[in-house]
Formats: C-alpha cells, sequence, structure tokens
C-alpha cells in the first residue's frame, strides 16, 4: 500500500484518502492531485506519499515556505523527510542520509534519522515532542495485529532522547525474544532467578541453584508481573536481555 505523511496546517483526512488512493491503485500524481482538489487551504498544506514499490510523491504549499524557518523535503531510496520551520535544508539531507546508511530494524533508523536531523539544526523553535509509527504483517503485540511500534511522547524536554527510552521499554514488552539471546538455566543463572523472585515477593521456596516445574511456574508469573509479557515462553530458556533489564531494574 504505502505511507502518508502530512503536516505544517496538515489535513488529517490526507492520511486515510492518501492510503486509499494507494491502496486502489492510483499513480502518485493522481493521489496528489486527489488530495489537493477543492481544498481551499493547500496553500498552507505539506505532505509526502511513498507507494509499495518505494517511489514518492511530495507537497509543500506555498505559503509554508514564507513562514519562519526553511521548508521543504529531501527524497532518498524508499524514503522521504519533510519539514517546516526547520534550521535549512542540511535537516532533511541529514535524515535522509542518516537513513540510508544507518542498519538495522526501520524503528532504529527512523530515530537514528530524527537525532541527525536534530544535530544538523532541527526545528528552529526547539523541541516538544517525537513519535515513531512502524507497521509490519503480523509485527504487533503477539502477533495479533500490524501496529508493531506506535509510541510518542507529547512534551518532553529531550523527546527524541524519551522517545529512545519508551523504544527500550516497548522492545521488551512487546517483541518477542531473539534466539540467539536464549540461554539454558544452569545453576548460576537459577540462583540468580530465584534471588530475584525472592526480593520481589513471587519466590517463597529455598534459594538454591537447582531448577524445576515449579520454579519455572513462579518465573513465568514473575515475567508477565514485570510486562515482559512476550518473553516468558521460551521453551524453558532464558532471555539475556530481559536478564540485563532485570538487573538494572533491582540491582540488589
Amino acid at each position: 500500500m504505502g505511507v502518508v505523511a502530512t503536516q505544517a496546517f496538515g489535513n488529517p483526512r490526507h492520511g486515510s484518502t492518501g492510503l486509499l488512493l494507494l491502496r486502489c491503485g492510483a499513480t502518485l500524481a493522481e493521489a496528489v492531485d486527489v488530495l489537493l482538489h477543492e481544498d481551499d487551504q493547500k496553500h498552507k498544506r505539506q505532505f509526502a506519499l511513498v507507494d509499495a514499490r518505494g517511489r514518492l510523491a511530495a507537497y509543500t504549499g506555498s505559503d509554508v515556505d514564507t513562514w519562519d524557518g526553511w521548508a521543504g523535503r529531501t527524497t532518498g531510496n524508499g524514503c522521504v523527510a519533510l519539514g517546516n520551520g526547520l534550521a535549512g535544508k542540511l535537516v532533511v539531507d541529514t535524515m535522509v542520509q542518516t537513513f540510508e546508511a544507518k542498519p538495522g530494524p526501520l524503528a532504529e533508523r527512523l530515530m537514528a534519522a530524527l537525532e541527525s536531523g536534530e544535530r544538523a539544526g532541527g526545528d528552529i523553535r526547539g523541541q516538544q515532542s517525537a513519535a515513531l509509527l512502524v507497521l509490519r504483517r503480523g509485527g504487533g503485540y503477539g502477533s495479533l495485529d500490524d501496529r508493531h511500534v506506535v509510541i510518542s511522547n507529547y512534551d518532553h524536554r529531550r523527546p527524541i532522547e524519551e522517545l529512545k527510552r519508551y523504544y527500550g521499554l516497548h522492545r521488551l514488552s512487546y517483541f518477542p525474544s531473539d534466539p540467539s539471546s536464549l540461554v539454558p538455566i544452569g545453576p548460576e543463572l537459577a540462583f540468580e532467578l530465584k534471588s530475584l523472585m525472592a526480593g520481589q515477593g513471587f519466590y517463597q521456596g529455598l534459594v538454591d541453584n537447582s531448577w524445576d516445574a515449579p520454579a519455572q511456574r513462579r518465573l513465568e508469573l514473575f515475567l508477565g508481573s514485570e510486562n515482559y509479557d512476550n518473553r516468558i515462553d521460551n521453551g524453558g530458556l532464558f532471555d539475556l536481555e530481559v536478564l540485563a533489564d532485570l538487573r538494572r531494574r533491582y540491582p540488589s
């Protein structure tokens, strides 16, 4: 289908209508024409579309260019960065360059692009909010929907840093375990996990280095209470990323 982003004095209907047009087979040019048709505020609009094949189209209204700061966009390989009230074109140029060069998951590439854009001057009004939306087929909670990452903050002095913190929490709660991070629960780990559970009131038995089915059941209840919902059922193996987070939260 594709992606639509709308901003400036944005028309929220451009998002849903634009996606519907792309789903129905409209070309990018046709979609732009329809979105602007009979829009008496089009001189204040700014939006961009990316179709399922990575082709791009963007629009910046005539009045958007006259506001304080720079307005416009830069396109890359299947991506576009656009903005208004920016310190200059370098902001969006840098974002696209960073996104194209950054390896790893889409969410992390997007956040890296946001960070680089801020370092390049960002919005002349300063920072206030940040958001991240990534959809992936079956990528949501329990693989039951497509909302892979949907997080935002509305009022923060360092919103991009806060967004990264939210993402770390989101990963631990919503993403399944990486198989490479799973290890058997041996004697040393068994003792540590029992100690952690006992400290939080989830284990009343002997804190030793043995591991059995009742201890596993208490661990699963403990992990659920700590919001590691999608990292519980790993066939008796334990997630080292979860262990690192537990150590950080309960250092004693």
